[in-house]
């Protein structure tokens, strides 16, 4: 095999154009993701076209989880019949929220992720690990799809889409409703969509630097 045919050299040289190519994200950039982005609570009636969503799932998929185990199972909620399943689970405040978004997104992660670790880290043989070990596999699992949970909010924004995460409904529900065959296990909800910015109040406090980092 040729060096330029080699899949380390071809890796590394990938992030060295990446790097080439740009050095980091623009202020705006990052004021459109993060800095000035808003959970939102109200939408219009404009739709999440279907080429979104997959282009939304392309990039959530490329970010980085544990031994590359990608646990997070997603569920796109849009039709009036799912989104009646869905309102069983949600909190009454939270259902107008969720039934005028054009989507509502389950993140939820399989407790079966690692038997995919085959295909998904196949340079060494890691399913023991969890095969005997339940409850590092659901620490594994459950901490890797939020993280999984939060790219796609990142970039749902980055694709000019808005966003409205929420954790006021039941998993148990969520989880019999949707999950009772495949077995899949909610983590929390996201509205996804173009936002209504009139139903927007001020943003929140936050924390100063020094109030919680510490640089040792």
């Amino acid at each position: 095999m040729s060096e330029a045919a080699d899949p380390r050299e071809a890796a590394q040289a990938a992030v060295r154009d990446l790097r080439e190519r740009i050095q980091r994200l623009d202020d705006n950039s990052i004021d459109l993701i993060l800095r000035d982005a808003r959970s939102h609570y109200a939408w219009t009636d404009r739709p999440v076209e279907p080429e979104t969503l997959q282009a939304l799932f392309d990039i959530v998929i490329r970010g980085p989880t544990s031994m590359n185990t990608c646990p997070a199972r997603l569920v796109f909620v849009v039709s009036d019949a799912a989104k009646d399943k869905l309102a069983k689970s949600v909190k009454e405040k939270n259902i107008p929220k969720m039934r005028d978004a054009p989507v509502t997104a389950i993140v939820a992660w399989d407790p079966n992720y690692w038997t995919e670790l085959d295909k998904l880290f196949p340079h060494e043989d890691r399913k023991p690990l969890f095969a005997n070990n339940p409850e590092y596999a659901e620490d594994t699992a459950y901490r890797n799809s939020t993280l999984q949970g939060a790219y796609l909010m990142i970039a749902a924004r980055a694709l000019g889409l808005d966003v409205g995460a929420m954790s006021g409904f039941s998993n148990a529900v969520v989880d019999e409703e949707f999950f009772s065959e495949s077995g899949w296990r909610s983590n929390f909800l996201c509205n996804l969509g173009y936002a209504d910015e009139r139903a927007l109040f001020p943003r929140l406090p936050r924390f100063e630097f020094d109030d919680v980092c510490e640089v040792l």
